[in-house]
């Protein structure tokens, strides 16, 4: 008894399927074509059942007539012809369909590769930009530090001048009371001029000796606050063109943030056409599968046309059988001799 659902038919199938490709319908090959199911034996004995009723109906169709072969002789060549073009036009299309799928995986499998690469690369720019941010941030920073240091060195400065005024100006008050002692001291020894003429004039070259040396202590503390000033301008003008630096640098880091927006953009645009393109990835794999699905069912409708073909030789034989039989009931029996 045949195994795993193994019949008769299903061997008949096999047989002309392997002869339809023109291969030979061994045991091996038919039970391949099964699907490496049911026994060589089984397989084997309805194999020998085939041919006898192969021969069978060979040997039933020897006995018609040469007119009615060559009628349905054409007939089945033609049902074969046919079948046979219907199979390789099926094949060749989904052969066509199949190298059509393939081009279009290729491509998509491209476009993925290149958009990849150009997020690797978008990725790579805005490490980039990143680090050249980070940077420009610190050099701000160094930036805003200097221009701290030099506005405290500024007001320093200042202060260092306010304690000079204050300076320059005690020594104008000391020089104010020195005159105002100097006239007191004149009104005072005014009676006593003749007799300290001497003395009062060598107090007198004292005081303009003194006087000289405040004069020129002042020429030189003016000297000193006219180059604290120069260097107050100096200071001022070096703060000025740090201030545009920093203007400068603010400027660069606003279009720096928009050129991070805009990757940042670009880099969201790569991500929705990656996402895109894996749809239609998808879309192609489910179409793949379709045109195999299709592929299984032409397979199966290729089969189906064998067994069609082998049911119309089958109705064939029945038909020359039958032609057979009304011929034999046709043929005029022999007539009776007259009696005498």
């Amino acid at each position: 008894m045949a195994r795993g659902g193994i019949n008769k038919a299903l061997v008949m199938r096999a047989q002309q399927a392997l002869l339809a490709r023109g291969e030979h319908p061994s045991i091996d090959a038919v039970r391949v074509e099964l699907g490496n199911t049911g026994s060589k034996t089984t397989i084997h004995r309805y194999l020998k059942e085939l041919e006898e009723s192969e021969a069978e109906r060979a040997g039933n169709a020897a006995g018609l007539s040469d007119e009615l072969a060559a009628l349905i002789a054409p007939l089945a060549a033609r049902l074969q012809e046919e079948a046979e073009e219907t199979v390789a036009r099926m094949r060749q299309q989904c052969e066509v369909e199949r190298a059509e799928f393939e081009a279009r995986q290729a491509r998509a499998q491209e476009r993925i590769q290149h958009l990849e690469e150009q997020v690797g690369s978008l990725t790579a720019s805005l490490q980039a930009e990143t680090e050249h941010h980070r940077h420009s941030r610190e050099q701000w920073q160094l930036a805003e530090i200097d221009r701290a240091r030099l506005l405290q060195a500024n007001q320093d400065q200042a202060a260092h001048l306010k304690d000079r005024d204050e300076q320059v100006r005690s020594l104008e008050e000391k020089h104010r009371h020195g005159r105002e002692a100097l006239e007191h001291y004149r009104q005072a020894s005014k009676e006593q001029r003749e007799q300290e003429q001497r003395r009062h004039e060598a107090q007198l070259q004292q005081v303009q000796m003194e006087l000289r040396q405040l004069q020129q202590s002042l020429i030189l503390k003016q000297d000193e606050v006219t180059r604290l000033n120069r260097a107050n301008e100096r200071l001022a003008s070096e703060s000025l063109h740090k201030d545009k630096e920093l203007d400068g640098q603010r400027d660069r880091l606003e279009r720096q943030a928009g050129e991070l927006a805009a990757l940042h953009d670009r880099m969201t645009q790569s991500h929705a056409a990656r996402e895109v393109l894996q749809e239609r990835l998808g879309l192609s794999r489910a179409e793949t599968d379709g045109l195999k699905a299709a592929l299984d069912a032409q397979r199966q409708e290729a089969q189906r046309l064998h067994i069609d073909l082998a049911a119309a030789g089958t109705e064939l034989q029945l038909l020359r059988q039958v032609l057979a039989d009304e011929r034999e009931r046709a043929r005029p029996t022999s007539p009776e001799p007259e009696k005498s």
